[in-house]
């Protein structure tokens, strides 16, 4: 029999959570299961620290900028698809700046199409298969490899998604871009809102947050939330204050140009 005490610690079985400090006796299999679970974790976690640290390399190859979370599955013959390449194209125009997005189909690959054609440089942080695709694939159809990492996790996806938008300096002009989407773009743009209320970014100055509202397409999802200020689970204005919604392209485009003071005649 064993028991869990500083002796443990001193070679080396650091207990990092606190619920396992605990004083029962435990059994000699018990702790070799612990310990076998520890040295397993330690190992895991050294392929996702990689690949975040590859996220941030190509970050800073390519730059900062604005980062597009939406849908995999609106196609080109969807409306919000041509809307969603239009917006990409100009806000590339206006700010100058990289675009980012999952790099894959749908309203992702509308705004880098949209950037493309603006002449501005794209990077993308691709995941093995995309949500209603039935293959997964390593490669995008035609970005350069060299502009975007095939992620095989979502914490290291997400970590880039988050800080491609971060502002180190003034004169950097960034955004985040929530077009319409599914469980996946919920995901994203409730997590940078978290990020955002709790100042928890990263980012030194405001970074811009828009929700394109085409067609009413988040009015339910915007109730809700007005009916989480009445049952006191958020306070009066605070989500309102953290995000705009804006219904048009012309509507995003304005208030970036007044955000970063630019020319701007829409």
């Amino acid at each position: 029999m064993l028991s869990f005490n500083l002796s443990l610690r001193k070679k080396g079985f650091v207990l990092a959570s606190s619920w396992l400090r605990i004083s029962r006796v435990i059994t000699r299999e018990e702790f070799r299961f612990a310990r076998v679970n520890l040295l397993t974790l330690k190992k895991e976690k050294a392929p996702v620290r990689k690949e975040i640290e590859q996220c941030y390399e190509l970050i800073h190859r390519l730059g900062r900028g604005v980062v597009y979370l939406g849908s995999s599955r609106m196609g080109p013959g969807h409306p919000h698809y041509s809307q969603a390449l239009e917006l990409g194209r100009e806000i590339a125009s206006l700010l100058g700046c990289t675009t980012w997005t999952g790099a894959g189909p749908g309203l992702m690959d509308a705004v880098i199409k949209g950037a493309l054609q603006a002449g501005r440089p794209v990077g993308g942080f691709k995941i093995g298969r995309e949500a209603g695709e039935w293959t997964t694939s390593k490669f995008h159809p035609y970005l350069p490899k060299e502009t975007y990492l095939t992620c095989r996790f979502f914490s290291a996806r997400k970590h880039g998604l988050v800080d491609g938008a971060v502002r180190s300096s003034i004169s950097e002009k960034t955004a985040v871009v929530a077009l319409p989407g599914g469980v996946g773009t919920l995901d994203e743009m409730f997590e940078i809102l978290a990020l955002i209320q709790l100042e928890r970014i990263g980012s030194e100055f405001p970074v811009p947050f828009i929700v394109m509202n085409y067609d009413s397409f988040y009015a339910k999802l915007l109730d809700f939330l007005d009916d989480c200020e009445g049952w006191g689970t958020v306070s009066k204005g605070e989500v309102s204050s953290l995000w705009k919604i804006c219904d048009t392209n012309s509507d995003a485009l304005t208030y970036l140009a007044e955000f970063y003071d630019l020319p701007f005649s829409g």
